[in-house]
């Protein structure tokens, strides 16, 4: 569902008494439609709100916090968390302010950007919203229903992500965390409203959620540079929504005006929605897409051709994404490693998760390091996993199917691809961050030892698009469980030692044993084993694909 262009053309951008009817009838469908994904958002962002909440509250003492005040100072902290503000006292609720709001943002930033674009965009390449139009149903409905639904849908995430902090933070304002949590989604809101315009602009759902993710990382670049300009932000900072947000300073001196800006971006980004959707068929896009070749090259007479050129952008654009942020974080190793034995020896907490001895530190620190380079690989293999679902879903696969193309080749050509894919993010994080510590002055580990990382950690990498594979072929609709393994992965790597958990519990995630690529005494059979795992559940997907029926929408 849409904005749309009746037959008669508007006169002006204003729209016409019943281009809003039905709105609430869309509105109730949408909610029934997205029940399940709404929850599941919901209670995700929640659950990140309280476990950075607890982490801060529970790992971090006041010299801890002190220290990490001293890292959100340099180019990088403020890069990566926030203008900086409050620095000289850095309690808890000043440090998940300054550290979380520009995660939180980018979390809801996605989740508005995919809402609204499905909603819309992608109802109109579906055709779907053709049917929806043949009801008495106004031009307008359809995007005033996308965008109240994620309004809603925002106000009851920051109701939930403030009562997290409320409830396991130690002296949180009630009205500052709220606060807080309104700013960021607040700021996610624009980028819902961003997706509306870019929606009416393009003819793709694909096209429409890239241009608006890339709004947002103009967006991002723009609150950096003006951040690094002036500890506590410049006049640039403020042509950033993702600003916008910070700049409320909760738990320091709390102001809502900048809320007001959100607001009003929003209406005026609406506006601009409807005047470009009152010129365009409906179907059409204000940017018409480029024609194709009349024959297609042999390039693409494969399905691997085709599962490469579907999914070659993301991987692009991941790629490089990813391989800035660990970039930057390997600049700082040399800093971070000496904050980091400081901090050891004064915390417990931290003496038990990365070890007290010299050697022992360097080689858990970098186990951790490679604990985060590994899952931001993985999240990249589970979505390109998921897109042979998207195939299907869609009707395309039908479409495929009808050529003389096996099914078992298609799904083999997808996963293939994906695996591919994900395995030079990783070689792209891995040398990335390797290459900023080197410009630091870290030796450089040469090509035995970065090829020993990425041996160790490939195979997890493959686990979790694995995982992905069976479900997709086995249980289509229980594809969200990967998600739920890698939350679980996540607090076992970072937590598992902490909490003195067993450890054949620990060796239940595929990335246990990271640190002993480091090692030059490693045993090599863990890897492998991780390895052979994958293999089976590969094994296992493709017999399940080939025994169901296929599905559409």
């Amino acid at each position: 569902m849409s904005l749309m262009a009746n037959a008669l053309p508007l006169r002006g951008p204003v729209a016409r008494p019943g281009a809003l009817r039905g709105s609430g009838r869309v509105i109730r469908h949408i909610v029934r439609r997205d029940r399940v994904r709404l929850t599941v958002w919901a209670l995700s962002i929640a659950a990140f709100v309280a476990y950075f909440t607890l982490a801060l509250s529970t790992v971090f003492d006041a010299a801890a916090l002190a220290a990490r005040a001293a890292v959100m100072r340099t180019p990088t902290g403020i890069v990566m968390g926030g203008p900086g503000y409050g620095l000289d006292d850095y309690t808890t609720p000043v440090a998940i302010a300054n550290e979380g709001i520009t995660w939180i943002v980018l979390a809801l930033a996605i989740m508005s950007i995919v809402h609204v674009v499905r909603h819309t965009r992608a109802e109109e390449e579906s055709a779907r919203a053709e049917l929806v139009r043949a009801a008495p149903i106004g031009r307008h409905a359809a995007a005033i229903a996308a965008l109240a639904t994620l309004a809603g849908h925002l106000v009851v995430i920051a109701a939930l992500g403030a009562a997290s902090l409320v409830a396991l933070g130690e002296d949180v304002a009630v009205v500052d965390a709220f606060a807080l949590m309104l700013g960021s989604s607040g700021a996610a809101l624009v980028f819902g409203a961003v997706a509306l315009v870019t929606a009416q602009v393009t003819e793709s759902a694909r096209a429409a959620s890239g241009l608006a993710l890339a709004v947002f990382g103009v967006f991002f670049a723009i609150r950096a540079a003006g951040d690094l300009q002036e500890l506590g932000g410049s006049a640039l900072s403020w042509f950033s929504p993702i600003a916008w947000a910070q700049q409320m300073r909760p738990f320091v001196e709390l102001r809502w005006w900048p809320l007001a800006l959100s607001l009003a971006a929003t209406v005026v980004l609406l506006a601009l929605a409807a005047a470009i959707a009152a010129r365009r068929d409906l179907g059409a896009g204000l940017v018409r897409s480029r024609g194709g070749r009349a024959r297609a090259s042999r390039a693409l007479a494969s399905p691997f051709a085709l599962a490469w050129r579907q999914q070659r952008a993301a991987l692009a654009w991941t790629a490089l994404g990813l391989g800035l942020l660990w970039f930057a974080s390997g600049t700082m190793m040399s800093t971070l490693d000496d904050m980091m034995r400081d901090l050891v020896a004064t915390t417990p907490a931290l003496g038990a998760l990365f070890g007290t001895d010299p050697t022992e530190f360097t080689v858990s620190f970098l186990g951790m390091l490679m604990l985060f380079v590994g899952l931001c690989a993985a999240a990249y293999a589970i979505v390109a996993g998921q897109r042979a679902r998207e195939e299907e879903s869609s009707g395309r696969l039908e479409i495929v199917a009808a050529a003389p193309v096996s099914r078992g080749g298609w799904f083999t050509a997808q996963m293939l691809v994906a695996a591919l894919g994900s395995l030079l993010v990783l070689a792209v994080s891995v040398g990335a961050l390797w290459l900023g510590g080197f410009l630091v002055g870290i030796e450089d580990p040469g090509p035995a030892d970065f090829g020993r990382v990425l041996a160790f950690s490939a195979p997890g990498v493959l686990v979790f698009l694995a995982v992905t594979a069976a479900l997709y072929a086995w249980l289509p609709r229980a594809m969200g469980v990967s998600w739920a393994a890698f939350a679980a992965v996540f607090v076992i790597g970072m937590f598992g030692a902490v909490f003195d958990l067993p450890e054949w519990f620990l060796r239940i995630s595929p990335f246990h044993g990271i640190a002993d690529a480091f090692r030059n005494d490693a045993s090599v059979l863990p890897p492998v084993i991780v390895a052979a795992v994958a293999a089976g559940l590969f094994a296992l997907a493709l017999l399940g694909f080939r025994r169901r029926e296929l599905r559409t929408g």
